[in-house]
């Protein structure tokens, strides 16, 4: 299968743009670190050690780099939860309707945890945390449910 089949077929799609996405959010994420790191008055010699440079950032920036941290680590549990999901699909057939919303509900999410942790809503924070966390649970479940099953 290639990789242009792979993005275009039906029950495996969701799934293949679920890490795309992914790993969007984990790159939209350096967007308000580097903003903060501009905040900070960022300069050369910074990059002999710019995680020193974290006292500089205002409030908003030390948020915006521990929202950047916490990406890379939701990436990490997602990623293996999708490609089991795409896997899986690509074995059995269309998983539930619930995998495949749980696949686009993620990257969503993630991004507006990044929004929620940059502008200090700490229940919105959590929330979009705890939902993103149950959609990777989704998709483990429903793959490996699948494939035991198929």
């Amino acid at each position: 299968m290639s990789l242009l089949q792979l993005f275009t077929a039906t029950d495996a799609a969701p799934y293949a743009w679920s890490l795309v996405l992914s790993g969007g959010y984990v790159v939209a994420s350096i967007l308000p670190l580097g903003a903060a790191r501009s905040a900070a008055n960022f300069e050369m010699k910074d990059m002999a050690a710019p995680r020193a440079m974290f006292d500089r950032y205002p409030a908003w920036g030390k948020r915006a780099s521990w929202a950047h941290q916490n990406s890379f680590e939701a990436f990490s549990l997602h990623a293996p939860a999708a490609l089991l999901a795409l896997i899986a699909a690509l074995q059995t057939g269309a998983l539930p309707a619930t995998t495949i919303v749980a696949a686009f509900a993620h990257p969503a999410l993630r991004l507006a945890y990044i929004a929620a942790y940059v502008g200090n809503i700490p229940p919105a924070r959590g929330l979009c945390w705890a939902s993103g966390l149950l959609c990777s649970g989704i998709l483990y479940s429903e793959g490996l449910k699948a494939l035991l099953n198929g």
